[in-house]
C-alpha cells in the first residue's frame, strides 16, 4: 500500500529507495526560487518515509586552482550521508571567452541503471528532459519513479514520463534551510 505524506510525495515504507540529485539543476532551481536546500532535512524526509538505500549528488568541479564555492557543500555532503560523484570541469575557449563545462548526465544514468535491480523507487531531483529515456528504462524494469523539480524549468516529456511529478515549490517547506549549516 502506498501512503501519501503531507500530500507531497507518495512513498511506501518498505520501498527500497534511492535519490539521484543533478546538483547544478537542483541547486539552480532552488536558488531561482529564493531558498537554500537543507540537505540533512532532505535525507531525513526520505529516511523517515522509506528504506533509503542511497542518496547521490552529482556535480562537476572546477579544479583549475581557483577556489570553488561548491567545495564546502561537496565536502559536507560526503561526510553526511551522500555519495558525491564529481569529475573535473573542462575548459575551452569560445570566441576568445573562457568557458567551463561539466556534464554528469551519463554518470547519473549509469549509476541509476546499475542500482535498478535493487530498488523499488527512484527519486530524480532534476527537470532535465535528457533524463526522460532513463526514467522510461527504469520503469520498464519495474521501478517506480518520482521527479522532484521546479515545473517552470522541467521538460514536459520528463513530467509525463515519471510516475509522479512533485513540484519543488510544494516540497520546499520540507527542505528549506532555515539558518545554520547545510
Amino acid at each position: 500500500m502506498t501512503d501519501s505524506y503531507e500530500g507531497v510525495i507518495w512513498l511506501d515504507h518498505d520501498d527500497r529507495t534511492a535519490l539521484f540529485i543533478d546538483g547544478p539543476n537542483f541547486h539552480g532551481s532552488s536558488r531561482d526560487m529564493g531558498f537554500d536546500v537543507d540537505y540533512q532535512a532532505l535525507l531525513t524526509y526520505f529516511r523517515d518515509r522509506a528504506k533509503l538505500l542511497r542518496a547521490f549528488y552529482y556535480t562537476a568541479l572546477d579544479v583549475s586552482g581557483e577556489h570553488t564555492p561548491l567545495k564546502p557543500l561537496v565536502d559536507w555532503l560526503s561526510y553526511n550521508g551522500y555519495i558525491v560523484v564529481t569529475k573535473p570541469t573542462k575548459e575551452f575557449k569560445n570566441g576568445g571567452q573562457r568557458r567551463v563545462k561539466g556534464n554528469m548526465d551519463v554518470d547519473l544514468a549509469i549509476d541509476m541503471l546499475t542500482l535498478t535491480p535493487y530498488l523499488d523507487h527512484i527519486v530524480l531531483l532534476s527537470g532535465d528532459g535528457d533524463f526522460r529515456r532513463l526514467i522510461e528504462a527504469v520503469q520498464q524494469r519495474g521501478v517506480k519513479t518520482t521527479v522532484l523539480a521546479a515545473s517552470d524549468v522541467t521538460a514536459d516529456e520528463l513530467r509525463r514520463q515519471s510516475d509522479q511529478f512533485v513540484e519543488l515549490a510544494d516540497f520546499r517547506p520540507f527542505i528549506e534551510r532555515r539558518g545554520g549549516p547545510a
